[in-house]
């Protein structure tokens, strides 16, 4: 997977390697669907995106986030793939924007925490309401427990957005407990599943997953 990214940045090369060492990327990846048209919001560089993608050629992957930066180098990495490898796609929003296309799942991986508390419903209601059906909502987030955990988190996403600027946003961090995340998934209409992937991690990385 990194060696899609040999033609970046030394800084991209060394975010993308300590992003795919620390993130459960393979429990994200085996909650969803197999086939059919993948939504990742929030994509950064690529990483989720591209192994989806490589993870099954009955996905069609469209990664998008409001960085173009990142979304042009995830489109560098993209371009290293083998014709036919893989279908996925790139492509920058606007703040704000909402998914409104059918899809049959759609995947949000440590992003809802750079938005307000409110903006974060909204998107996961927007998500939701994407989904055909048997679709699937895979948000992967912290937990507020361990705290030990959440505090350690809490600290280098601080430096990160507020000090080093490694993330889009206005510098704020918004951390809502997955209970009441999966409360809103409910709320939307879908079948809520709920579990912690923080084992062998200093980070508590907690997976839900919403099913229509």
């Amino acid at each position: 997977m990194l060696e899609l990214y040999r033609a970046a940045s030394p800084a991209v090369r060394l975010h993308t390697a300590l992003r795919w060492a620390t993130c459960p990327f393979g429990p994200v990846e085996a909650a969803v669907p197999s086939a059919g048209r993948v939504l990742e919001v929030g994509c950064g560089h690529g990483l989720l995106s591209l192994s989806l993608a490589l993870g099954s050629s009955r996905r069609q992957v469209t990664g998008v986030d409001i960085d173009g930066a990142k979304v042009a180098a995830a489109g560098v990495a993209a371009a290293q793939l083998a014709s036919g490898e893989a279908d996925v796609a790139f492509s920058r929003v606007e703040p704000g924007w909402l998914p409104t296309d059918v899809v049959d799942a759609v995947v949000i991986a440590d992003v809802l925490y750079l938005l307000p508390v409110e903006e974060q419903r909204r998107l996961l209601n927007a998500s939701a309401g994407c989904l055909g059906e048997g679709g699937a909502l895979v948000v992967k987030e912290v937990a507020d427990q361990p705290r030990w955990k959440f505090r350690w988190n809490q600290a280098q996403e601080t430096v990160s957005t507020r000090v080093l600027g490694i993330t889009a946003g206005d510098g704020s961090l918004h951390f809502v407990a997955p209970s009441t995340m999966a409360g809103w998934l409910e709320d939307a209409g879908l079948r809520t599943e709920s579990r912690a992937l923080d084992r062998g991690y200093p980070w508590p990385h907690h997976l839900l997953v919403g099913r229509r």
